[in-house]
């Protein structure tokens, strides 16, 4: 934008002073040749009426060598058949100019430029023969005379060299204008780009000085105001998320003692549930699956509220990974329904609890969620190691691939009421940034869900 201000305040400034001195010395050259004109126009009529007075008509010879010698050189008298001729350049009087004489019977001028581009001035008049009573009548003698305008085209010249080097001077006057000007402008643009750049930064409390009363400062103001409005609707929007947080964690925290009591209590209806009715028995197991899913959601809730507040803390160890991985399918009987690709040998520095959760959250959705068969590959480089668990159904809509680390998010209704949480995922994405990883969903190439881990070998990403 300073750029394209100095060069459109420069042109401006400078095409502005080229026309304006462009058109002084057009209005001086055409004053200057009009005024040369005129003089030699009034010095020839004046010579050719001083001597023909005295001349005798009808002229002879001698009369005419006189009345061409009192014009000057380069001087063309006729009479008829008589001619008397000064000067070679005669010959550029033209056809034309005698026409116009003899028509119109008075003084006649005509400008030419001959083939080497030097101007002339042709001067034709007629002489006018007075009788003693001041009657005018015309004499037939024609008066031509031939003047050089070189020195005034000379002149011009100079004129128009000096509107040149006018316009010339003007340029640093314009550049250094132009840069006083952009500076003024551009001064509070800048500003209110370094405000921007402040607040786009997480800086709230940014703020330009308005200068002045013009549009530029009117924007300061609305941005300004615009600045205070987003710093009071964040601020206000991070109260209301602490507030959120801090109620989920005092929940979670409060029914954990209860929870705990109930979950006693069910392990021991679970026990004397066989011998009971089929009615009672089927509210019993009800309640027994319920209080588990609150227990499971309870939990989750504590552990997303430790992510929350930053106390989430990774114990990290030496971890054979293919090892973690077939540990956490025996432990919950899924390694009959798992196929596993795990060389051994795959040792990255993880928290082994955190891992566990994370394949848990992984093979669990899969085995809920997808169709066989689920396949769970472990796979390393030198730098990092990567678990891909993949299943047989019907992959992820595209709709769905954006919130599949959604809290709370089910993308069928139906789901509802299945045993997870809705936060399995948004824990396992959460737990492998903790490690300096990452976690990923899509579909397989062949159809399926597709969720890759991926965890530095050596900790935590530089």
């Amino acid at each position: 934008m300073r750029a394209r201000l100095l060069v459109a305040f420069v042109l401006v400034t400078v095409l502005g002073a080229a026309a304006a001195a462009w058109s002084s010395a057009g209005s001086a050259s055409r004053a200057l040749v009009d005024s040369t004109q005129r003089r030699l126009t009034e010095t020839v009529a004046d010579q050719v009426a001083a001597v023909a007075p005295q001349l005798t008509y009808p002229p002879d010879q001698a009369a005419l060598d006189r009345l061409r010698a009192a014009a000057g050189p380069n001087t063309l008298v006729t009479y008829r058949d008589l001619r008397s001729v000064d000067g070679a350049d005669t010959g550029l009087v033209t056809e034309e100019l005698r026409g116009a004489v003899r028509d119109r019977g008075r003084l006649v001028t005509q400008r030419i430029v001959t083939e080497d581009d030097t101007p002339w001035l042709l001067v034709g008049t007629p002489v006018v023969a007075t009788s003693p009573d001041g009657a005018r009548t015309p004499s037939g003698i024609e008066v031509y005379a031939v003047r050089d305008l070189s020195e005034v085209e000379e002149r011009i010249d100079g004129l128009t060299e000096s509107a040149i080097g006018t316009a010339a001077l003007a340029l640093p006057l314009a550049v250094l204008l132009a840069l006083l000007a952009a500076r003024g402008v551009l001064r509070p643009v800048r500003d209110l780009r370094d405000t921007a750049r402040r607040l786009t930064a997480g800086d709230l409390g940014a703020r330009s000085e308005p200068q002045g009363a013009d549009e530029l400062a009117e924007l300061t103001v609305t941005v300004n105001e615009m600045a205070a409005s987003l710093q009071a609707s964040m601020a206000t929007m991070s109260r209301m998320q602490a507030d959120a947080r801090r109620f989920a964690a005092d929940v979670s925290h409060e029914l954990r003692t209860p929870l705990a009591t109930l979950t006693a209590v069910m392990e021991v209806l679970e026990t004397a549930a066989d011998g009971m009715d089929a009615d009672a028995n089927e509210s019993a197991r009800l309640a027994i699956t319920e209080t588990r899913r609150l227990v499971r959601l309870v939990e989750d809730l504590m552990e997303v509220s430790r992510f929350d507040a930053g106390t989430a803390r990774p114990r990290v160890e030496d971890v054979d990974v293919a090892a973690a991985v077939r540990d956490c399918l025996r432990a919950r009987g899924w390694l009959d329904r798992v196929e596993l690709a795990a060389p051994a040998g795959i040792v990255a520095l993880a928290d082994r609890r955190r891992l566990d959760v994370i394949v848990a959250n992984l093979v669990g959705n899969a085995l809920r969620h997808g169709g066989p068969p689920v396949r769970v590959r472990v796979l390393a480089d030198r730098e990092q190691v990567w678990v891909e668990v993949t299943d047989g159904g019907p992959g992820l809509p595209e709709e769905v691939l954006p919130h599949v680390f959604d809290r709370f998010y089910k993308a069928d209704a139906a789901r509802t009421r299945t045993p997870g949480s809705g936060l399995g995922l948004a824990i396992a994405l959460e737990n492998a940034r903790l490690h300096g990883g990452d976690l990923t969903a899509g579909n397989a190439e062949g159809g399926g869900a597709r969720f890759v881990l991926r965890l530095p070998r050596h900790g935590e990403d530089a």
